[in-house]
């Protein structure tokens, strides 16, 4: 059978879901990883699909090259990688993953939680450096705390849950969210500036758009409970790294448990990654064999109904298509 649809994956994604997509006769795949800028854009005229995670940069300068393209995948949630609005002035469809993540990355927020307030990290690298410094690590329970969550959606409110399983009291703000569907999973909604000042932990689970960019400022922390500890496995850009780091050196802010920051991979001169008050992991929130293999086989058969079947599914962007 003739080869009608020609499909990029320019960004790692699971065996499963690229072999998935060769097994369909009507696709021809190519897998191209670490492409540069310059390369892209001179292969992208070829290709019907683009299938990305967060590296690569979908530009508006990308997508005016694209003349075939009529489908953006993303393998996950968070779309800050890709032009939303240059795909739509060009009628290209942009579909995500959200579903695949929720668990791998809820579970991540919470073991960040945790390694915050027991100082896990840091108790492991002193005693791997000879050092006994069991006084210096003196914790915190997390029992009976009261975490605030910014952003009770599909991660969110997973969070809530497993927070509540330990005991924690749960506050979320979410203008989105009906308080019933708060009660459900064990929070209680309140304002944003309820929830910074009656917070003993505040976990972030919001997308990041003009309107989130550094919600978290100098003026939130100002409001925050003395000693606060701040969690965002969510995206980088929300916190404004200058105002946390003078929120930690005062002191008014106890820790930081950061899985995504502003720059990624981040510049070695940026203070917060050498604090002794903050933790730090490169964006693994979604980093799970599991999520993976759920977010890439669920993209393969996103783009084969988009194609085959004319089915949408998980769009963030409006176009014309039939």
């Amino acid at each position: 059978m003739k080869t009608q649809f020609r499909v990029l994956v320019s960004d790692p994604l699971s065996h499963e879901g690229i072999e998935f997509l060769k097994s369909i006769p009507q696709f021809s795949v190519d897998v191209l990883v670490g492409q540069s800028k310059e390369s892209l854009e001179s292969i992208i005229p070829q290709y019907d699909a683009l299938l990305v995670r967060s590296q690569t940069q979908v530009t508006k300068a990308l997508i005016e090259k694209a003349c075939k393209l009529k489908m953006i995948g993303r393998a996950g949630i968070g779309v800050d990688n890709i032009d939303i609005a240059a795909a739509s002035a060009a009628n290209i469809i942009v579909m995500n993953t959200p579903e695949g993540n929720i668990v791998t990355t809820a579970e991540h927020a919470i073991a960040l939680l945790m390694s915050l307030a027991r100082h896990i990290p840091q108790a492991s690298a002193s005693l791997k450096n000879g050092a006994w410094e069991k006084s210096k690590f003196k914790g915190t329970e997390i029992h009976e705390k009261v975490l605030g969550i910014l952003g009770l959606g599909n991660i969110g409110s997973v969070v809530a849950t497993l927070a509540t399983g330990l005991r924690m009291r749960v506050l979320a703000c979410d203008p989105l969210v009906s308080p019933e569907k708060a009660k459900a999973c064990g929070a209680a909604l309140v304002t944003l500036d309820e929830l910074y000042a009656k917070s003993d932990f505040i976990s972030i689970h919001i997308t990041l758009s003009r309107y989130t960019h550094h919600l978290i400022d100098d003026s939130a922390f100002g409001k925050m409970k003395m000693g606060v500890r701040i969690i965002n496995a969510a995206r980088g850009g929300i916190i404004d790294e200058v105002a946390l780091l003078n929120a930690l050196n005062r002191g008014d802010v106890s820790g930081a448990a950061l899985d995504v920051l502003e720059e990624e991979p981040p510049s070695h001169s940026n203070e917060l990654l050498q604090h002794e008050k903050v933790i730090v992991t490169p964006h693994l929130g979604a980093s799970t064999e599991e999520a993976q293999n759920r977010v890439g086989l669920q993209l393969a058969e996103q783009t084969r109904d988009f194609f085959l079947q004319n089915l949408i599914r998980h769009a963030v962007n409006p176009i014309s298509h039939p």
